[in-house]
């Protein structure tokens, strides 16, 4: 095991550099749909239901299939990390759509009652009020999101480009446990990492849960 990390550190230094961009850039893009359309589902009740029989059919295509799909609707080539990128972005916004309609309607009416009273306008009611209250169920999500990312970049090792399943790939190839083992390893310890950064926001974001605890 240490001799495969001396020898193949760069390699595994760039696949895990290449899985980090992979996971990343789709929640961050999926977050930014996600709010917009999360907000006009939970003003315009109407549109909810059918953004959310999208939302739960998008989220149940299998991932290695709309891996490969994409390519033909996007006119990009089978091995183009865009597909990876495209593919989580639209498992992001299925997932996070609901996760932002749900944060938005636990705010109490009587709080949005009363901020309209003292003269908020609908979008500083949203960014001063709402989403405010709204972040503990909203980077909930987000945290159910960013560790499924982190999970599914590894598949598209499958098609040649996956972040850390290039080395699940490689080891079953050579009948090897290091780069498996060394994989699993990492891409634990990534989604762990990166769990503790949202946690880490959410608690810097609502600064009044940490007087509650005091």
């Amino acid at each position: 095991m240490l001799q495969y990390l001396r020898t193949s550190s760069p390699a595994v230094l760039a696949a895990l550099g290449q899985h980090v961009v992979l996971a990343l850039l789709p929640v961050l893009i999926g977050l930014a749909v996600a709010l917009p359309v999360g907000y006009l589902a939970h003003r315009f009740r109407w549109l909810y239901p059918p953004l959310l029989t999208i939302s739960s059919v998008l989220y149940a295509v299998p991932s290695l299939a709309l891996f490969v799909v994409l390519p033909v609707i996007l006119g990009t080539q089978t091995l183009d990390p865009l597909n990876i990128v495209v593919a989580l972005s639209v498992y992001t916004v299925a997932l996070l759509v609901r996760t932002v309609v749900d944060g938005l309607a636990s705010v109490p009416p009587a709080v949005t009652a009363a901020a309209t009273a003292v003269g908020f306008r609908p979008l500083g009611l949203l960014l001063r009020v709402e989403l405010p209250i709204a972040v503990p169920v909203i980077l909930a999500g987000l945290r159910v999101a960013t560790v499924s990312n982190v999970s599914l970049v590894s598949v598209g090792a499958l098609l040649g480009v996956g972040g850390l399943g290039a080395l699940f790939t490689d080891g079953l190839q050579r009948d090897y446990l290091a780069p498996i083992i060394t994989g699993i390893v990492l891409s634990v310890l990534l989604a762990l990492v990166l769990d503790s950064v949202i946690v880490g926001v959410q608690r810097v974001l609502t600064p009044w849960s940490r007087v509650g605890e005091r």
